[in-house]
């Protein structure tokens, strides 16, 4: 059964809603054009969601660069302002689940389909998520609908699933909600997780952030991933001095299942000794965990540990890879980064002409600082040229 994974990076994306589905037809993979909107799960140090706490050097502009002011000094040897001691910042929330993701304690990728592998007829909530599971929408609708109105949690939790993101259907909030509250009362862990969410978002239900909280834990200890992680975060939201050491356990249980944001947030408590003793190399672990699984800011500091030999042996060239994709992805901290390692030669070949492209790019992200603007105006003006050529070139993906 594939985990649960919530959306990742510090560029927050979320798919906002789309159109209710205009055709009618039973077909394999009906869906509307975009899905549910559901915040996503955040984890970030505070710096990343205000302005650094240092006032900034002021620099004077790279020839055709457009000016701005640059951040702190940021040299592979010191940490960026961004990737600080993180502050973690309750924001229990998750995605709009995914086809193949666990519903009511079935999983879509194996619910079986009609009739079962070993010749037995299957369930009647098991046919519906079968159908759900091939994309037959109405068909899960018409399977599930009688069903959930005789008591079937699952059923109930399936419907809604389909009203929340409007397969087949127009999309219906409130029927959405009305159905995960009815599974959540049932114990559905996964309804109890998702109507959490509503009760903190108080949409399309009354708030109430006592009972939200009383089932993101039930459905946190029932296995839901997300639910362990942002039932975490709850801890730590209102105990942030003590909350650490309880919220650890639930982290980690998110973290076995392999929700990327869980792998960073245990990288980040070991790396700062919260609720557990600082421990730099179960750090580095679990960063490179969380960068494996495609989180932005770990595959950024694990660049940068790697580079320094923070909790193991260091690494340049690793470090330099890391770093390198974040950038090409347009991420400001990784833009300043590569700058500097091509022009120091550090994990890979010194490259003037790549170094003078990244340094553009990094004044360009509002990333830049006091070295690389100088080392930049010491180039030739050809090469200045060229680099700024290279920089209009780039597009980030």
């Amino acid at each position: 059964m594939g985990a649960l994974r919530p959306v990742l990076g510090f560029c927050l994306a979320v798919v906002s809603a789309g159109p209710a589905l205009a055709q009618g037809a039973d077909a394999p993979g009906a869906s509307p054009a975009g899905a549910a909107f559901v915040p996503p799960s955040t984890l970030l140090p505070q710096s990343m969601m205000s302005s650094s706490p240092f006032e900034p050097p002021m620099v004077a502009p790279l020839p055709g660069v457009p000016s701005s002011e640059a951040p702190p000094s940021t040299a592979l040897d010191d940490q960026p302002a961004a990737l600080a001691a993180p502050v973690f910042l309750p924001t229990p929330v998750g995605p709009a689940p995914q086809p193949g993701a666990a519903l009511g304690g079935a999983s879509l990728d194996s619910a079986p389909a009609t009739p079962s592998d070993d010749g037995a007829p299957s369930s009647p909530s098991a046919e519906a998520y079968g159908a759900f599971q091939r994309g037959y929408y109405l068909s899960a609708m018409r399977l599930a609908e009688p069903l959930a109105n005789l008591g079937d949690p699952a059923a109930q939790t399936l419907l809604g699933e389909i009203y929340a993101r409007g397969l087949g259907v127009a999309r219906d909030e409130k029927e959405s909600a009305r159905w995960y509250g009815i599974a959540a009362k049932a114990g559905v862990a996964e309804a109890q997780f998702r109507y959490a969410l509503l009760l903190l978002e108080g949409k399309n239900v009354e708030r109430d952030d006592a009972t939200a909280r009383d089932l993101m834990k039930a459905a946190a200890d029932a296995g839901n991933p997300l639910a362990a992680f942002n039932y975490g975060q709850m801890l730590i939201q209102s105990a942030p001095t003590g909350g650490f050491a309880e919220a650890i356990s639930y982290f980690r249980m998110a973290a076995d299942k392999n929700v990327p944001d869980a792998e960073y947030a245990l990288s980040q408590l070991y790396a700062y000794g919260k609720g557990v003793e600082k421990d730099d190399a179960t750090a580095r672990t679990w960063l490179s965990e969380a960068a494996r699984s495609g989180h932005d800011l770990a595959q950024i500091e694990l660049g940068i540990w790697l580079i320094n030999g923070r909790g193991g042996a260091p690494d340049a060239t690793e470090g330099f890879r890391w770093l390198k994709g974040a950038a090409e992805r347009g991420n400001p901290i990784a833009v300043n980064r590569v700058a500097h390692l091509y022009k120091d030669g550090v994990g890979t070949t010194r490259d003037r002409a790549e170094a003078a492209k990244w340094t553009v790019l990094a004044r360009r992200a509002s990333n830049s600082d006091a070295g690389l603007d100088g080392w930049f105006r010491g180039l030739p003006e050809t090469e200045q040229k060229a680099a700024l050529e290279a920089a209009n070139r780039f597009r980030a993906g």
